[in-house]
């Protein structure tokens, strides 16, 4: 299988025109990779099947667990951070620091999980991948 090559300057697929960082940013803010106007989500982490807005087809993306891989690690390194700051500096007791962590890592968790899988699901669809391309594999 050939490998996707890319327009270094405008990011743009050279054998599609999809621009890859344009759709990344379109399905982080929740819109459609295609026309950027429709919504991307049906609800929370549910996508449309079709773009309400130009009928793109979404029913094809994997997006499988590499939002959550994501949502790890960011939110990992933003709460070590905290800690690591907060036990430095001794804002606060073992316990206080205990649950202000947890707390972080939830909320940060649930915000992180929709703008993280639309850019998934987005990146996808720029490069053509699980039936966005035209094959149904």
């Amino acid at each position: 299988m050939p490998v996707e090559q890319f327009d270094p300057d405008t990011g743009a697929s050279l054998s599609e025109g999809r621009p890859l960082f344009q759709s990344m940013l379109r399905g982080l803010f929740g819109k459609c990779p295609n026309c950027g106007e429709g919504e991307l989500f049906a609800r929370y982490l549910k996508t449309h099947d079709t773009c309400p807005h130009c009928g793109e087809a979404l029913h094809h993306h994997r997006a499988d667990d590499l939002p959550a891989y994501l949502n790890i690690f960011i939110v990992g390194h933003v709460v070590i951070g905290l800690m690591v700051l907060i036990m430095k500096f001794d804002l606060m007791g073992m316990w206080t620091t205990m649950f202000v962590t947890m707390a972080a890592c939830v909320l940060t968790a649930f915000y992180l999980m929709r703008p993280l899988k639309g850019m998934v699901v987005g990146s996808q669809w720029a490069l053509g991948m699980h039936g966005f391309g035209g094959d149904e594999t």
